[in-house]
């Protein structure tokens, strides 16, 4: 006796509504192990890369592309410190390559000092802004933020050739070169980018030390309660106690660094500090961020900030990027502002710190 069977359109929704069903049926009764200590099965840990790797190289279409100074030494300086306190613990690093902990996740987090060469730039850039799901990899914390993201895109991509002396020196500071022990406490996090004295230099982070007290807790205050946005600063500041961003301030506050007032000279940027852009309806400088700046705790002192800081400061607010709701006549005044107006003022102001405090990049 012959059998025969013929496949119809309807015996194959039956099949399909039938796998379904007892696909339902295997998840809803827990069998499925979704503990860690399980692992993927081979296939599944085939496909979920697979898919990841591809969603990496469609999306980075969409990223912008990566500065010109995209490699610079402020750049990847600024992102060593988050990266050792929110990555290091999970994908190693120079000092420490073999974390315990990433033996015991599923996904293993994989060791990041192959990734530029597996990753173009903006590809990077799509995986640290966004993350990626299943695999505890967070997006940044503000997206919105480029410089940021870029920042630890250079540092990922400076990661190959990094030794382990030079590593601690970028992620712990200067203060901490010579393996001083680091202990656990707020000021020694904000010394590993800020240094102890706020005497920041080199474009990567802004001098601190001399700043107002309320402007600064102001500032670490908006940080905390995620108002003014950076990955790197709302990380930081999240966890900080209110009593201890106070010290902070008042510390910090009270170190030497920026300039008691600003002298003027006759370059173009002192002619911007004191006089404005009369013609692009440029306000003096002077007259929110001069002398009347310590009385006037809203406005931050600029006389001996960092160069390159002000310079991005007011690029980032040109270009509408990372508002700052407190600030919002500063975004209008630096859209008027051209480019060589931004390097003029900026260098203007990095003259203005007392000699005694400087320090070389």
């Amino acid at each position: 006796m012959k059998l025969s069977f013929r496949i119809t359109g309807r015996r194959l929704l039956y099949l399909l509504a039938g796998v379904g069903l007892l696909g339902l049926l295997v998840a809803w009764s827990g069998l499925v192990n979704i503990g860690a200590s399980a692992g993927h099965w081979r296939v599944t840990a085939w496909a979920l890369h697979a898919v990841m790797q591809n969603s990496v190289r469609t999306y980075a279409l969409f990223e912008p592309p990566p500065p010109a100074d995209l490699d610079s030494p402020a750049h990847i300086r600024r992102a060593a410190g988050h990266f050792e306190t929110a990555c290091a613990f999970c994908h190693g690093s120079p000092s420490h390559p073999a974390p315990i902990l990433a033996t015991v996740m599923t996904p293993v987090p994989p060791a990041l000092d192959g990734a530029a060469s597996k990753w173009t730039p903006r590809q990077l850039a799509r995986i640290v802004r966004h993350g990626v799901k299943y695999t505890g990899m967070p997006a940044w914390i503000a997206p919105e933020r480029d410089d940021e993201v870029w920042a630890m895109v250079a540092f990922l991509r400076a990661l190959p050739d990094m030794s382990a002396d030079d590593y601690r020196r970028l992620a712990f500071g200067d203060d901490h070169a010579e393996n001083r022990p680091l202990r656990n406490n707020p000021l020694e996090s904000c010394a590993r980018c800020h240094g102890l004295d706020g005497n920041s230099a080199g474009g990567a982070f802004p001098v601190i030390g001399g700043q107002s007290e309320a402007y600064l807790r102001a500032t670490l205050d908006a940080y905390a309660k995620g108002l003014r946005p950076s990955g790197f600063m709302q990380f930081a500041a999240n966890a900080v106690p209110a009593s201890e961003l106070q010290r902070l301030a008042a510390y910090y506050a009270s170190r030497p660094g920026l300039g008691r007032h600003s002298e003027p000279d006759d370059s173009d940027g002192s002619r911007i500090a004191f006089h404005g852009i009369p013609a692009s309806d440029v306000p003096a400088c002077e007259s929110c961020h001069g002398d009347s700046a310590r009385r006037r705790d809203t406005y931050p002192v600029l006389a001996g900030q960092d160069a390159g800081y002000i310079a991005a400061r007011l690029r980032l607010m040109k270009e509408g990027t990372a508002p700052l709701p407190a600030a919002r006549v500063m975004h209008t005044i630096a859209s008027r502002l051209p480019e060589e107006a931004i390097e003029a003022v900026a260098e203007f102001y990095s003259r203005q710190r007392p000699a005694a405090d400087r320090r070389d990049p």
